[in-house]
């Protein structure tokens, strides 16, 4: 894990886009205290969807509730949630932009709040919504793995890293702890750092474990360049945390590095 310095995230954008704010109008009271400038009316009323939006509005959510979920391509998923954001827009352009931005869905659900604002058409609101949708896709994964043997589970397990750490653009630690069956009882982040090192402590990483009354553990931690070949560091580190459980009788089963497209097993690979 190489050093470098730590950087802090710019400031975020401004408050709301003129074309999210009836999204906030159904939210909980904090929120109710937010001036909001009414809509534009005409004659009394609020300016209507265009008929050819709302005919492909309508087209869309037909195609993905009558089984063409799966062969619609990202953008147009896309869509179907910013519909909820942007109700008097053509959505498709904003859509288009993230996937051109970050390249999937994935790399959009995984994008930063302040990255995501960067891109042209989305403000707050669009941005709550993709994280709040990565959250959900976050623990529908761990769920699956969560309470389970791991071994007999490994490729869940492995779904489950890529999920959450394969699009980040920063390196992220985690630990899986498990019992005496090898069931996974905790999926912690021990550290978050930068794009190139993230701070380790062995002794934190056992002392949880202990407290867990944890038996064996596994690493976890991603190459944001998208490469999960080991440095010298990851090697180093991953030895210090072995000998540190070794002492306490806890086993270390593998240590995963998650790049974009593979992952590689520093058991497999023979490190440990």
């Amino acid at each position: 894990m190489k050093h470098a310095p730590f950087f802090a995230e710019g400031p975020q954008a401004a408050l709301f886009d003129d074309d999210e704010v009836q999204l906030i109008e159904p939210f909980d009271p904090p929120l109710a205290s937010v001036k909001i400038e009414p809509a534009k009316t005409i004659a009394g009323k609020k300016p209507k969807v265009p008929s050819y939006l709302a005919d492909h509005r309508k087209r869309l959510r037909h195609r993905f509730l009558t089984g063409g979920a799966a062969a619609m391509p990202d953008y147009e998923i896309l869509e179907l949630t910013l519909f909820r954001c942007i109700p008097r827009q053509d959505v498709k352009p904003i859509a288009r932009r993230l996937i051109d931005t970050f390249g999937d869905i994935n790399g959009v659900l995984s994008a930063s709040v302040g990255r995501l604002e960067q891109v042209e058409g989305v403000g707050p609101a669009v941005a709550l919504e993709l994280k709040v949708m990565e959250t959900m896709t976050h623990r529908m994964a761990r769920a699956r793995v969560m309470q389970r043997h791991v071994i007999s589970s490994w490729d869940a397990v492995l779904d489950y890293c890529h999920t959450i750490m394969a699009h980040r653009d920063i390196e992220q630690f985690r630990v899986l702890y498990l019992d005496r069956k090898n069931v996974l009882i905790a999926d912690e982040q021990q550290g978050e750092g930068t794009v190139d090192h993230v701070p380790v402590y062995p002794r934190e990483v056992v002392k949880r474990a202990l407290e867990l009354n944890a038996s064996a553990l596994i690493l976890v931690h991603n190459h944001p360049s998208g490469d999960p070949t080991p440095s010298q560091e990851d090697i180093d580190m991953t030895q210090q945390i072995m000998s540190a459980a070794q002492a306490l009788g806890l086993t270390l089963h593998d240590h995963l590095i998650i790049g974009r497209a593979r992952e590689l097993s520093f058991r497999s690979q023979g490190i440990i």
